[in-house]
């Protein structure tokens, strides 16, 4: 069977050509007779592959001197309570904007260990939307938000004014989609299997005055920011071969013109879907025009009928698995289809699923 175009919103498509060196590698790792795999993260052979992955990350993000980078494990759901476990330390106070599922979360992971206040919510209409924030103000430890939102298909146009407030962001789904400013944030991470590699490492730049040796009583070793960023990254065995996939990955950022080279692309293949959703009869786009992603597109066909949009929707992803568009199924909160269009995800993969819509419209309404 040939390659398929996988829309899944995570673990997602990497870039064709990383895969086929590290097929390339596997055995036999730049003359080392073993594969990275199977290598120490001792070794001599090791340690230039993380710093290197680090080296592109401070690179292509431009990160300012005054940050750390760490690969760690635990996804972004262990995230969820370092953040509040390292920061939350002096008044005990945090805010979050709630975007959606994720940031959901957040909060409730969150409310463990600080008390929470909700600057402002899209609920209110099932979190279509990105809400307005003038300023964030108040005695708190940080702000949270989530960067862009993988379920609902929303993304922040704009970075909420914290003012001296230390600005956490979940930016796991839009990393290096687009240019970022860094330094408007006290700390960012990122679970690497949406635009980074494979699953398994998750990506966090912390600033390096909220790096602390007195997180929260009874916080674990492994849970505290500054053992790892002590150790660059190697306190404990780390997710070597996931670590070594992502250095690929942005080394094929690069390549490709880092990530103003991502966001040209990227904005392509999100208008030209965008553009199809808001002139189809058929399909309608979920999230509001100006709170949409660029990396993930949920959207629904004009089925009403509860019973019947759901008989149509699992057609519809059936019949795209057999015509290689795989993983389309929208998540069970929004229904639907959702295509999530990564940096690894070519134009043709977006053509080829437009002329598919074309397609099944035609045969079904």
């Amino acid at each position: 069977m040939g390659r398929v175009y996988n829309f899944s919103a995570g673990p997602s498509c990497l870039p064709e050509e990383v895969l086929k060196e590290c097929a390339d590698e596997m055995l036999d790792y730049k003359g080392t007779g073993q594969s990275v795999m199977e290598m120490s993260h001792r070794s001599s052979a090791f340690k230039p592959i993380v710093e290197d992955a680090e080296a592109m990350v401070r690179k292509l993000m431009r990160v300012p001197d005054n940050y750390k980078i760490v690969f760690l494990q635990g996804g972004g759901s262990t995230q969820f309570a370092m953040v509040p476990l390292n920061l939350g330390i002096r008044s005990g106070k945090a805010v979050y904007v709630d975007t959606g599922v994720w940031s959901g979360k957040a909060i409730k992971e969150a409310k463990k260990y600080v008390s929470v206040d909700v600057a402002a919510s899209s609920k209110d209409r099932n979190f279509c939307y990105i809400p307005k924030i003038d300023k964030i103000t108040g005695d708190y430890d940080y702000a949270y938000i989530c960067l862009n939102n993988t379920i609902k298909g929303t993304h922040w146009n704009y970075i909420p004014d914290t003012g001296g407030i230390p600005l956490v962001a979940d930016i796991s789904s839009c990393i290096l989609s687009e240019p970022l400013d860094v330094s408007a944030f006290g700390l960012v991470f990122a679970g690497a299997q949406k635009n980074l590699g494979p699953a398994g490492v998750t990506l966090v730049i912390i600033r390096d005055d909220l790096i602390t040796d007195s997180p929260q009583k009874g916080t674990p070793t492994m849970l505290t920011y500054k053992t790892h960023t002590d150790e660059d990254s190697l306190y404990n065995t780390p997710p070597c071969y996931a670590i070594y996939v992502v250095g690929k990955v942005l080394h094929w950022i690069e390549k490709n013109g880092g990530a103003e080279g991502m966001k040209a692309r990227n904005y392509a293949k999100a208008g030209r879907l965008y553009d199809y959703l808001d002139s189809s009869a058929v399909y309608r786009a979920t999230a509001d025009k100006d709170s949409r992603s660029i990396m993930n597109v949920p959207f629904l066909t004009k089925e009403e009928d509860e019973a019947k949009a759901d008989a149509i929707n699992k057609k519809f992803t059936a019949e795209a698995a057999k015509a290689g568009l795989v993983n389309l199924a929208g998540h069970r909160t929004v229904g639907g289809m959702r295509a999530s269009i990564y940096n690894a995800m070519p134009i043709e993969g977006v053509e080829r699923l437009i002329e598919f819509m074309d397609k099944f419209a035609a045969e079904n309404f």
